[in-house]
């Protein structure tokens, strides 16, 4: 009976194809046969859908009959279909085929949780209410789903722009990746969701790299690992072999092992080499030469001597438990003049030592110190002072000023001339006169007193003086302004000191002798070293930080004592950290000192403005303020070197510059020095008959002129026999 009703539905179908036109016969024709082969195979539930020529709409209706479903058709669902199914459908392969024809015309549909199923145009479908699907129920055929799927071996962001473009973007497709999670979220057909999955997890398992660490017995981890990469470096710097499948290896020198991350056919194909490498070397004597690029030799010796003794005692403990092992005579020496390390000893201890002289014979940093000294100094002094003193005994001194009137009446004392005294007439026995009386010449005075006692007198003083009494006025006013700026600055290699100073060795006397009776006295002088000192060590830490010792002094020598010379002295000895670029302040002061003194005679001093005339004022203020600055600037190329130098020295040329226009005063500026432009050739001096050559042509020169002169003054030249006429 099923046979018999597909027959003549199929056989009805194809009549009505040739003489049916209107849709709407169409449409109850082929209703009224569906149920009829609905109802006679109400068991089997199959269907054989043939539509031609029928509306989509009717299309819809007719499968929502059929499968009892309730469909909502968007108002943007238009168009005809044409389809013929020549096999028997179940129920699902059915509905799977009311799918694939929505797919083809550019519909889906979305199936609600109420047996209500949507049909509407595919881009609108992936934002509805799609299920979302995982492994265990991932979907089938052309219905719309959403899935999340985790990436865990490649990154999501360069994946999802190949995943585009085999989804249908413009349709219902989508792929969108989430960064946090490196998740891909794809968003299509069950079918097409389904293949993007199984690509995804193709490309996760390529890029799956797992970590392998081969512990090496004879070989050098790092040298290992240094020959590795060479081969796999090409020459032109760029490599046809993708980035995934190049091993990456990195050397731990505290296990000697090396650590293999990558594919498993790169990591095998570098394990296989490892192994081929890792073999024991003959234990036979070898010497081999070390040039230093950068490391002094007799420095590395100490230390490599060190190291092979570590290694040598730490072989012979191992070996202790076993038969006793031969000692090994190792020789290393430095040759100084070629700055080479000749080391004689075994093939695994040279390995060792050459591991060490790798890592020692680096370049070190350069580090450029520039310190700033400023000193701002002002002083303000007033000094007033009256002394009197009476020829009948009696005087006022005072001690703060600066001439004592009892020096300065002892020095006028002794410096008055002394008059002659006279020498009476010389008579003989006969009282006559044989030598007339005369008179000695005066003595001079002695100013050596009053020399020192007005030696140190400064501003205005003058004396009074009225019968028996005289007086003393002194009055000085002082003002003193310093403005000290200097800049010192020095390169060095890191931890290297370096020591920079600029200015003068100033005799101080250490002691005095006499010989016996007073005779051949002599005196024990040092050399001091006065100005601007600055010794600085630096040492360069991770990073951009600088340490610095910094042992900075600033000295200038002061004026005279009662003894010897005093000498200021501003020093600074600290440890800072600093960036590069950044100025530092070492340290400062700031000083302000106000002393006033009065002496006065009692009771007179007090008395309002007489009371002047009776005592001495001394009144100073001192401001001092030092700051030390500090900025160092680690070198890290040859090219900022050469910039720093040549600001230096362009700075220096224009200074040059600018004393060459200002000219000399008293003198010819034409040959004030110059340095010559930066990166110039230095001019070499001439060769001796250049040299003779340009002084020849100078003599000539010479005589050409003075003959010129001589005959615009019209004068003749006398010749020697004109002479003798």
């Amino acid at each position: 009976m099923r046979n018999l009703c597909q027959r003549v539905l199929f056989i009805w179908n194809s009549r009505s194809a040739h003489s049916l036109t209107n849709g709407r016969s169409v449409f109850f024709t082929a209703l009224l046969f569906h149920g009829m082969l609905i109802s006679t195979s109400v068991s089997a539930a199959n269907y054989s859908p043939n539509f031609k020529n029928t509306e989509i709409t009717e299309f819809v209706n007719i499968v929502g009959k059929n499968l009892k479903k309730t469909m909502i058709v968007d108002p943007n669902v238009r168009g005809k279909i044409n389809v013929r199914s020549y096999d028997v459908l179940t129920e699902a392969q059915y509905y799977q085929f009311f799918l694939n024809v929505l797919e083809v015309s550019g519909f889906s549909a979305v199936k609600m949780d109420n047996n209500i199923i949507k049909i509407i145009r595919n881009k609108d479908a992936k934002t509805s209410s799609i299920p979302v699907v995982d492994s265990d129920d991932p979907g089938m055929g052309d219905e719309m789903v959403t899935r999340v799927v985790e990436v865990k071996n490649v990154t999501v962001r360069e994946l999802v722009p190949l995943l585009r473009q085999l989804s249908d973007q413009a349709g219902g497709g989508n792929v969108v990746n989430y960064d946090p999670a490196n998740v891909i979220m794809l968003t299509g057909t069950a079918a097409v969701v389904n293949r993007l999955v199984k690509i995804i997890e193709t490309v996760d398992r390529a890029g799956d790299q797992d970590v392998k660490i081969i512990n090496l017995q004879y070989a050098s981890a790092s040298e290992i690992v240094r020959i590795i990469e060479a081969m796999n470096k090409t020459a032109g710097g760029k490599s046809g072999t993708p980035t995934f499948l190049i091993p990456k290896i990195v050397a731990d020198e505290r296990t000697n092992s090396v650590i293999i991350s990558g594919e498993i056919k790169a990591r095998e194909r570098v394990v296989k080499l490892i192994s081929r490498l890792d073999s024991e070397l003959e234990s036979i004597g070898n010497t081999r030469v070390f040039y230093l690029k950068y490391a002094k030799s007799e420095d590395l010796v100490k230390v490599l001597k060190g190291v092979s003794e570590s290694i040598e005692a730490e072989a012979q403990s191992g070996q202790s438990k076993k038969s006793s092992r031969k000692s090994r005579n190792i020789s290393i020496e430095a040759h100084e003049s070629t700055n080479t390390l000749v080391i004689t000893a075994q093939p695994d201890m040279l390995r060792s030592l050459s591991s060490v002289i790798y890592k020692l014979d680096v370049p070190r940093a350069q580090v450029l110190i520039e310190a700033i000294i400023v000193e701002v100094f002002e002083s303000d002094g007033v000094q007033l002072g009256v002394q009197w003193y009476s020829e009948q005994g009696g005087f006022t001194q005072f001690n703060n000023g600066t001439a004592p009137i009892s020096s300065v009446a002892a020095g006028a004392l002794a410096a008055e001339t002394t008059k002659g005294e006279f020498v009476p007439a010389l008579l003989n026995d006969s009282n006559e006169v044989i030598q007339a009386g005369y008179s000695k010449p005066d003595v001079d005075g002695d100013y050596s007193l009053l020399a020192n006692a007005l030696g140190s007198v400064s501003g205005m003083m003058f004396g009074i003086m009225k019968n028996d009494w005289g007086a003393i006025i002194q009055a000085v006013s002082s003002d003193t302004n310093s403005n000290i700026l200097a800049t010192p600055s020095i390169t060095t290699l890191e931890n290297e000191e370096a020591y920079f100073i600029v200015g003068q060795e100033v005799p101080i006397i250490t002691g005095s002798a006499t010989g016996s009776n007073n005779n051949n006295p002599f005196q024990t002088v040092d050399r001091q070293e006065v100005g601007i000192k600055l010794r600085v060590t630096p040492q360069v830490n991770e990073g951009s930080g600088v340490q610095l010792t910094i042992e900075q002094e600033v000295s200038s020598v002061s004026g005279t004592t009662g003894v010897d010379i005093a000498i200021n002295k501003r020093e600074i000895k600290t440890t800072v950290m600093a960036n590069t670029g950044e100025t530092v302040i070492l340290g400062g002061l700031i000083d302000e000192d106000v002393q006033e003194s009065v002496q006065k005679v009692p009771l007179l001093g007090d008395i309002p403005f007489i009371g002047h005339l009776f005592k001495s004022s001394s009144n100073t203020t001192r401001k001092r303020n030092l700051m030390v600055f500090i900025r160092p600037t680690i070198i890290t190329s040859s090219a900022m070197m050469n910039t720093m130098a040549k600001d230096k020295y362009n700075f220096i040329r224009a200074d040059q510059l600018r004393k060459q226009e200002e000219g000399l005063s008293l003198m010819k500026s034409d040959n004030l020095p110059l340095l010559p432009h930066w990166n110039d050739a230095l001019a070499l001096p001439p060769s001796f008959d250049e040299y003779m050559g340009e002084g020849k042509k100078e003599n000539n020169a010479g005589s050409t002129e003075e003959l010129n002169n001589l005959e615009r003054l019209d004068v003749q030249p006398i010749s020697i026999d004109s002479q003798e006429q």
